[in-house]
């Protein structure tokens, strides 16, 4: 079956992701276009360009992540003096490492910039906190004086993964500069993405590296850095979880992850394979009892190995 697939941001816990396209693989589904923020659009991005779920896997067991991690160099080699960077930079690590990184592995696809997909088959969400809006990639780009099919994924998918205060914002020049961060600020899970007449021609699952709402215990908050983690993990789900509430909520694989961070940089290969894991047997339990909204419409979509 040809699907839809928007992806949530999560860090390094989105192996758990890779694991859920395996099951959905395996289960002959298909994605036609892909959406997601942050590690979803590293998943989006990736499938879009041709490779594989195993594919992924294998070429994120293998990286170093560590490796792209890269602070600025100072005259002064103290540990103060990254904060200093960091008040002037806006974060500690300048993101050029993850971008090239990004840009090698679409180019051995052949897959540079947006026109080098089929129109509308991969979209990501990225923070404008300039205008404080939400940037949809390559859609909105035209506002800001670039060429959407012209604009390199690589440097879209910069703009979506810039976690504040860890990686540098990304700048877009223009009239106005423009300072843009990750796009979980504002959607960290973009199901309503693909809600356009067009893409309703076929079913569309999320995957969503957290549990359900409703399952979620409450938080426990005795100090500032508690507050701060509720503080930003509020602001990167309310907006989303009412939505799925709402609407989608019966199209959505739960993928419960709680007890990784998202800049875990250091997983070794018992935790990545334990992320995949869940992220199957999360997907197969969705599958037993999923069902299209309309049945009819998504016979007519069916495609099998």
């Amino acid at each position: 079956m040809r699907i839809n697939g928007v992806f949530s941001g999560g860090g390094l816990k989105g192996f758990a992701l890779v694991g859920a396209v395996q099951e959905l693989n395996d289960q002959v589904y298909r994605f036609e276009n892909v959406a997601g923020t942050s590690a979803g659009a590293i998943l989006a991005s990736f499938l879009a360009a041709g490779y594989t779920a195993d594919e992924i896997e294998i070429m994120l067991a293998e990286e170093d992540f560590q490796s792209l991690l890269d602070p600025r160099k100072t005259l002064l080699p103290f540990p103060f003096m990254k904060w200093i960077s960091l008040y002037w930079r806006m974060g500690l690590y300048q993101g050029k490492e993850l971008e090239n990184w990004f840009f090698d592995k679409l180019a051995r696809k052949g897959c540079y910039s947006f026109g080098d997909l089929p129109e509308g088959s991969l979209k990501l969400v990225a923070s404008d906190l300039t205008n404080g809006k939400m940037l949809v990639l390559p859609d909105d780009l035209e506002q800001y004086g670039y060429h959407p099919e012209k604009f390199s994924i690589a440097k879209a998918l910069r703009m979506s993964c810039g976690i504040p205060y860890f990686f540098e914002p990304v700048r877009l020049d223009g009239p106005n500069e423009t300072i843009v961060v990750d796009g979980g600020v504002l959607s960290n899970f973009p199901m309503w993405i693909f809600d356009d007449a067009s893409a309703k021609k076929r079913p569309t699952i999320g995957l969503k590296l957290s549990r359900n709402q409703k399952d979620v215990p409450g938080r426990s908050i005795h100090n500032a850095l508690q507050l701060f983690e509720a503080l930003f993990s509020t602001m990167k789900n309310a907006h989303d979880e009412k939505y799925i509430s709402r609407q989608h909520e019966n199209n959505v694989v739960f993928i419960p992850v709680e007890d990784y961070s998202a800049t875990q940089f250091d997983l070794n290969e018992e935790q990545m394979e334990e992320l995949l894991s869940i992220g199957r047997s999360r997907t197969k339990e969705f599958l037993l009892t999923w069902q299209p909204v309309n049945l009819k419409l998504a016979s007519k979509h069916m495609s099998y190995k």
